[in-house]
């Protein structure tokens, strides 16, 4: 069992006002035991890096996808990618506008989504990326500028070297409602197969602008981070955990559904996310509401998937409702394999002082003063994980 720690205090998110109290008293947390790490389905036993790679990630990517996630579409084999804008002197010179439309057809109709990149002009190669699957309002991330917010410190971003990438998934991928009507995953509905709820349609969306990545000489795409909040938090972290082409995820206050163990009856439950967001999951994993410790995998599986590469979680201290140390004592779980693969050492249960960043290698993980946000001090410790895991390639940074 781990410690019983006070993270915090109280902080009810206001997109979940309508559901039941939350526990916020670590003394009544009900013990819990976490699924194995390394028990593969046959009853054998994972030793080698080999064996995690070739058949442990696969069983678990096969549960998650079953009972949490939904089985996802494959790339599409009409995939395209058309380029409406280019501008060199955006950001008064200092970055180049892309505007991609991201284009497919199945079963007769026609969908497409945008992504829109910075891409810092000042560079002697090609520019790695950090790839934000936004939730929040468009304008949030205004390629103009006219408009700026933290969200999305396209800036500072480019300043540091990097582009900064966005996809609004919410408003161009897949509306954020249940029984929605138009989106992507309604071109699907004929093959059933898919099961997939909007957190697995928005990953989809990002692998899908990895997939535009690799052709444009203007980005290294062995070199891209994929990060998120909050929901979409938990979209960057799947989409990470099933596409090893992302070098890093950026995993930003997503608590229940994201890195949050799922046993760990503090803050945001199982039962409370898939009443109020039942469109966010595959419709069987509500079945385990109230009854975690029946689920056949827990949160601590899903970060593993990440590994050998780089994984990076953030929560706000007063964050309560996303349960910022079930999200630490996950990454602690998940380090073993990280140990397995010599890319880290085990982590203790122990979290970071409020206001560092821990760091090792791949891994790393920071608390903040502060609430329910992704602000401009997530996004420098994470720009400057980056820096250090992609140091040996960008010669000259």
């Amino acid at each position: 069992m781990f410690p019983r720690l006070l993270v915090g205090s109280v902080c009810v998110a206001s997109l979940a006002v309508a559901a039941p109290p939350a526990n916020y008293d670590e003394g009544k947390i009900v013990p819990y035991t976490l699924p194995a790490l390394f028990t593969l389905a046959d009853g054998g036993v994972v030793t080698t890096g080999a064996q995690w790679e070739n058949e442990r990630r696969a069983e678990l990517l096969e549960i998650f996808s079953r009972e949490v996630y939904g089985v996802s579409p494959p790339k599409p084999l009409t995939l395209t990618f058309r380029t409406k804008l280019s501008d060199s002197a955006a950001m008064d010179g200092e970055a180049t506008l892309k505007q991609v439309s991201i284009e497919f057809e199945t079963d007769g109709q026609k969908f497409s989504f945008q992504l829109t990149i910075l891409i810092p002009n000042k560079r002697s190669a090609p520019a790695p990326v950090f790839l934000l699957l936004n939730h929040r309002p468009p304008e949030v991330a205004d390629p103009t500028r006219r408009t700026r917010s933290d969200f999305w410190p396209a800036e500072e971003v480019v300043k540091r070297g990097y582009a900064a990438a966005v996809i609004n998934v919410s408003a161009e991928v897949e509306p954020d409602k249940p029984n929605a009507t138009t989106g992507v995953r309604a071109l699907y509905r004929k093959q059933p197969e898919f099961t997939w709820g909007a957190l697995a349609a928005w990953a989809w969306a990002g692998s899908r602008a990895m997939d535009y990545f690799y052709t444009d000489p203007d980005i290294h795409a062995g070199q891209v981070a994929v990060i998120g909040h909050s929901r979409s938090g938990k979209a960057a972290l799947w989409a990470a955990a099933q596409d090893t082409r992302f070098a890093l995820a950026c995993v930003n206050g997503a608590g229940e559904g994201g890195p949050a163990l799922a046993r760990r009856n503090f803050g945001e439950t199982l039962a409370q996310i898939t009443t109020t967001f039942p469109h966010w999951f595959t419709p069987k994993y509500a079945g385990y509401a109230d009854k975690e410790n029946t689920l056949p995998i827990d949160q601590h599986q899903l970060v593993a998937l990440v590994a050998p590469r780089g994984y990076h979680g953030g929560d706000g201290v007063k964050d309560s409702w996303a349960d910022p140390l079930g999200s630490y004592l996950s990454l602690a779980e998940a380090s073993k394999v990280w140990n397995l693969l010599k890319k880290s050492a085990p982590w203790s249960d122990k979290m970071p002082p409020v206001g560092e960043m821990r760091m090792d290698g791949p891994l790393a993980y920071h608390l903040r003063e502060g609430g329910h946000d992704l602000t401009i001090t997530d996004w420098n410790h994470y720009l400057d994980h980056a820096d250090l895991l992609f140091a040996r390639a960008m010669p000259g940074k």
